[in-house]
């Protein structure tokens, strides 16, 4: 069975949409891909920090999960890393009303014997110098690493942003960050520039309009699912990211026609996570809503059209 390394914040989120507002729930990009990656079977554990406010019962909810919790340190006399935003009307955009690293600011991250030499290692949106720690602590060179990261980081440490980038296999990124990383407006010339930092893949993620895969002179494109009712994004991207390193450490193949199925699988898990609030559809998705929803995907792309010779 592969393993996979998942580094990101295991964290709480306070959210408001036009459907309702939470309080405090479970959150984090590194809960959203645990989550995401458990509906492959693998052995996937995480490395985080949490302070003494994170209640026992989310790390058993991620153990029952099958996603191991032993790296996740918890600083007790510590808070936990709070993030609380407001959606607007089209859920595409968003005010952010608080942020509150706490034990976050001074997270060093220590990956565990037992993940160092871990075939799969998904860096979660986090500092570029945590994400280049916990691959300075692997033992042996995963084949194949995936980095998450957001516009915060190109715009307060785009140095150290730009060294991990150059050490990794994958890069996702949404469309707006990929134009700031680059200058480029064309998505395709942003793709080039991105290569030329280091990953041999790009994944450009583009919300409700589906994903985009670019490998050298190859592109595929994923469309999102049409859903009747969306009621918090939050975490679809880490969802989405997920699903799709889940699916390539299920079937450790790296291959660029396989990015293309993991892409499909990482856009169908994230269709789940966005129809409730926080992480409550993804605690409770089935394999059989998961497969079914799969065929709907297949439904949506695919067709029969007669080519001239």
């Amino acid at each position: 069975m592969s393993k996979l390394l998942i580094v990101g914040t295991v964290a709480f989120d306070a959210i408001k949409t036009p459907f309702g507002e939470t309080d405090k729930i479970l959150g984090g990009a590194g809960t959203y891909i645990g989550l995401s990656a458990s509906n492959f079977g693998i052995d996937s554990g995480i490395v985080s920090v949490v302070g003494g406010d994170f209640p026992e019962e989310y790390l058993k909810m991620l153990n029952d999960k099958n996603v191991n919790t032993d790296a996740v340190e918890i600083v007790k006399e510590g808070k936990t890393f709070f993030w609380s935003g407001e959606y607007h009307n089209d859920l595409n955009s968003r005010t952010t009303l608080a942020t509150e690293l706490n034990v976050l600011a001074d997270f060093n991250p220590k990956v565990s014997d037992e993940y160092k030499n871990a075939e799969f290692v998904m860096l979660g949106n986090l500092h570029p110098l945590v994400q280049s720690s916990v691959l300075d602590q692997m033992e042996t060179k995963p084949k194949l690493v995936v980095l998450d990261t957001m516009n915060f980081w190109m715009d307060n440490a785009l140095e150290d942003l730009l060294n991990v980038i150059k050490r990794v296999d994958v890069i996702t990124i949404n469309d707006e960050e990929a134009r700031q990383l680059t200058g480029e407006y064309s998505l395709v010339r942003a793709a080039k520039k991105i290569y030329e930092m280091g990953p041999k893949y790009v994944v450009i993620k583009k919300g409700e309009h589906g994903a985009l895969l670019f490998n050298e002179e190859h592109v595929f494109f994923a469309p999102a699912l049409p859903l009747e009712e969306v009621f918090d994004p939050t975490g679809a991207g880490d969802t989405f990211a997920g699903g799709f390193i889940g699916y390539i450490a299920k079937s450790e193949d790296i291959s660029f026609e396989n990015m293309k199925r993991a892409v499909i699988a990482g856009s169908n898990l994230a269709s789940f996570c966005v129809e409730k609030f926080g992480t409550e559809r993804m605690e409770n998705l089935t394999a059989e809503e998961v497969q079914n929803r799969l065929v709907q995907f297949k439904e949506l792309t695919q067709f029969d059209i007669e080519l001239n010779s």
